[in-house]
């Protein structure tokens, strides 16, 4: 069995309550993601690593789940002035756009305004996601009546980085205790990390290597049940001597019917492939897709408590909560103050054009743009909390920057919707978080 030894990192902690799950940057005893601990000391100056954004500053037990007594409540019907006003600040390109914004901030009036809804695109990094939901999926399966467990495979599992991250060149933090800063690099073959770990460099870091390992992870655990983890000899040999049909299959049934399973269609959601070159010629597999419709409602269900459980929903949105560098929508400094629970995905492809140099994010054969954003703001307080899936292709048009501007209007509008005349906001009385 492959095990962490953390030393003084992994502390004995009691589980029994809901925030001692959390693991916002003064998370690292429970998870062992040493990432957060050098943060942390990041913020005092201790540490040289990136300041946070107060928003970002949330301790173990402020991060949890929002609607868990409002298991009832689903997408309420389009509101059409919301719809035209989020059309308009869309402008000429809105046909390109598809959105989804769900306000919840005065829970007896929840507002829900989608434009092209139904719009479908290969979902980019916004599938790994799908790849944590399958994760969790599975530790429940195994261990369904144990959170303790589950958390001691989280915790307690190491991962080394085989071929299979091989090409990608997204860096990841690496931090030891005492060192002085924080790292940045792709991974190598043979890091060796927890789960969790693995789990966070895919979320917060977006790492497409990271992401391949996770779902090879999981497939090791879909075909080996309580005898995982295994070690690397065993698990090398599984995905050389198994038949690619095979490995395929176990692959589709690992990602897509966790899908389905948790009352989500995958029609309009579905991861279907490894998210890096070599580890799709070793385990072929099927296109993937999403709509901002759907992507909503994975947000609210993950809010219900709904995604597989209430510990795997709690843990998938902390994986969420940006506490490394805001990017795109998530960087609007219209939400420094807000909790963000982000994930966001990019695919652009050039061809050569007259007068046109191609750049990041404003390709002009392809421009794809994901952001998916569960906001409470101010972090905290949750005067404001609105859930929203954005999806663009737009040519030729930074869509980071797009993605940004769009953000700052939205919360703009949300918070306007919330205003009495005195200035006081609506959701200040309307409820507090559970």
């Amino acid at each position: 069995m492959r095990v962490l030894a953390m030393g003084i990192l992994l502390l004995s902690l009691s589980y029994g309550a809901a925030g001692a799950w959390a693991y916002p940057l003064d998370g690292c005893p429970v998870t062992g993601i040493l990432r957060l601990e050098g943060y942390r000391l990041a913020q005092g100056g201790t540490v040289r690593g990136p300041q946070q954004p107060r928003g970002a500053m949330l301790t173990l037990d402020h991060v949890d789940l929002r609607l868990s007594q409002r298991q009832d409540l689903v997408l309420p019907a389009s509101d059409p002035a919301f719809v035209a006003q989020l059309k308009s600040y869309l402008g000429e390109e809105a046909d390109r756009y598809g959105v989804a914004v769900l306000d919840l901030s005065d829970m007896e009036r929840p507002r829900y305004g989608e434009l092209h809804g139904d719009y479908r695109a290969n979902p980019g990094s916004v599938g790994k996601l799908m790849v944590a939901l399958a994760l969790f999926q599975v530790l429940a399966d195994i261990y369904p009546k144990d959170i303790e467990a589950r958390i001691s495979v989280l915790r307690n599992t190491m991962v080394e980085a085989s071929d299979f991250i091989y090409t990608d060149d997204h860096p990841v933090p690496f931090w030891e205790p005492s060192s002085p800063r924080i790292n940045y690099r792709p991974l190598r073959v043979g890091d060796r990390a927890n789960v969790w770990t693995y789990l966070d460099w895919m979320m917060s870091a977006s790492s497409n290597a990271a992401a391949s390992m996770v779902i090879r992870e999981l497939m090791l655990m879909a075909n080996f049940g309580r005898e995982y983890p295994v070690g690397v000899k065993e698990g090398n040999d599984f995905f050389r001597a198994t038949p690619k049909h095979k490995l395929a299959e176990l692959l589709t049934r690992s990602l897509v019917e966790p899908v389905v399973r948790n009352g989500l269609d995958p029609e309009g959601l579905r991861q279907g492939s490894f998210f890096t070159s070599k580890a799709n010629q070793v385990v072929p597999g099927v296109t993937s897709r999403a709509t901002p419709r759907d992507l909503l409602r994975l947000l609210l269900k993950l809010e219900q408590g709904r995604i597989v459980d209430a510990f795997s929903s709690r843990e998938m949105k902390r994986l969420m909560y940006m506490t490394q560098r805001r990017i795109r929508f998530a960087s609007s400094p219209a939400l420094s103050d807000a909790a963000v629970y982000f994930k966001s995905g990019s695919l652009y492809r050039c061809r050569p054009e007259p007068g046109f140099t191609c750049r990041k994010y404003e390709g002009n054969v392809e421009n794809m743009m994901n952001s998916l954003a569960i906001v409470e703001s101010p972090a905290g307080k949750l005067t404001l909390h609105y859930l929203v899936a954005l999806m663009s292709n737009v040519p030729r048009k930074n869509s980071a920057v797009a993605h940004q501007t769009f953000a700052t209007r939205l919360h703009r509008l949300i918070s306007s919707f919330h205003r009495e005349s005195d200035g006081n906001a609506v959701g200040d009385r309307a409820r507090k978080p559970n």
